[in-house]
């Protein structure tokens, strides 16, 4: 079969060769990939900034497909469901995470496209326990970009949201305009920020979208509406979706006493600085996401059925996976939102 491999270490060094199709034991899954999301993590693992040590792996982790095998184990699913899989592969079972059904956080977890091989091919293979049959009205289209949505629903759901709060959703790419979806399904009203650069992707979260409130925060003061809007309190939650540290310390300076801070977007160096007398003195409530787990995938894919979360027009592009240098100047020029890449 055709898969899309990291040949060696370091940037670069993306090719399209052939591969065994994969073999599935008891307890697992093969599944016929049908569309591949193109995510964040992939541009970084090709630039050499994540995953750097990867070598012979097919990347890819976002997928949707249709069951073509299963292990003799499996009930969950059978041949020809139409499927999405979370991404875990392997997880240890006995840790207290593992225990506690927070796969995303065991010490020895192995997941697709980044320790195994993942879904940028013909077939893919899964956990069982990682299957989920998708939504009737739901495509495998859609479904492809299921574990980003996945991650945002994760996301949203480190802080609690009251309808009606001010919620900061700051950067409108792929995961800050999914967060922006998932939050205003919660009944949250959004204000979502980003930087000139940025107009078209927040004229897109307004008109697309539905977003409430879109702040160009080159040229205009973000402060001064959420004072507006919050009789000078201050943002209820904040959700920051860059990973950049301006914006983070804007979030921070926003939110009211005793607001609430989830970090999403990945920083470019491990350690940033942070005012933690303003967590102090404003007693913020801060937290990580780290990926998604297990409880957020039925979730995500109702809202997707629904079309609260709405894939389709996230999905802005589609090529094979042989023009996978295309999707990435597509999402580095900042024409994409989501390509999605069909197998060969």
């Amino acid at each position: 079969m055709k898969a899309l491999v990291k040949m060696q270490a370091g940037a670069g060094n993306w090719e399209v060769i052939d591969k065994p199709e994969p073999k599935i034991n008891d307890d697992q899954v093969k599944i016929k990939v049908e569309y591949i999301g193109v995510c964040g993590s992939d541009i970084h693992t090709y630039e050499g900034h994540y995953n750097v040590n990867a070598a012979g792996l097919t990347i890819g982790h976002e997928f949707a497909g249709i069951v073509a095998e299963i292990g003799k184990n499996v009930t969950n699913v059978k041949v020809g469901d139409r499927v999405t899989s979370e991404t875990t592969f392997y997880v240890c079972g006995t840790c207290r995470y593992c225990q506690a059904q927070e796969y995303n956080l065991c010490p020895h977890r192995k997941g697709l496209g980044t320790q195994q091989d993942g879904a940028a091919a013909e077939y893919v293979i899964a956990r069982k326990e990682s299957v989920h049959i998708l939504p009737q009205n739901l495509s495998t289209r859609e479904a492809s970009i299921a574990e980003a949505a996945a991650c945002a629903h994760h996301g949203v759901n480190k802080a609690q949201i009251t309808k009606g709060d001010i919620v900061l959703v700051l950067g409108p790419g792929p995961i800050g305009l999914l967060t922006a979806q998932v939050v205003m399904a919660h009944g949250g009203r959004v204000v979502m920020t980003g930087l000139t650069q940025d107009a078209g992707r927040l004229q897109v979260a307004k008109e697309k979208f539905g977003v409430e409130y879109i702040v160009d925060v080159q040229k205009d003061d973000p402060k001064k509406l959420i004072d507006e809007l919050t009789d000078g309190y201050g943002a209820d939650i904040c959700y920051d979706c860059t990973g950049a540290v301006p914006s983070m310390h804007l979030g921070m300076n926003l939110l009211r006493k005793k607001g609430q801070y989830v970090q999403i977007g990945l920083f470019a160096k491990d350690e940033v600085s942070v005012d933690f007398s303003k967590i102090i003195q404003k007693e913020l409530v801060v937290s990580g996401s780290r990926s998604q787990n297990t409880y957020d995938w039925e979730p995500t894919l109702r809202l997707m059925s629904e079309r609260k979360i709405d894939a389709n027009k996230m999905i802005t592009h589609e090529v094979r996976i042989d023009e996978w240098d295309k999707a990435y100047d597509l999402i580095k020029s900042g024409q994409a939102i989501k390509v999605v890449m069909k197998p060969i």
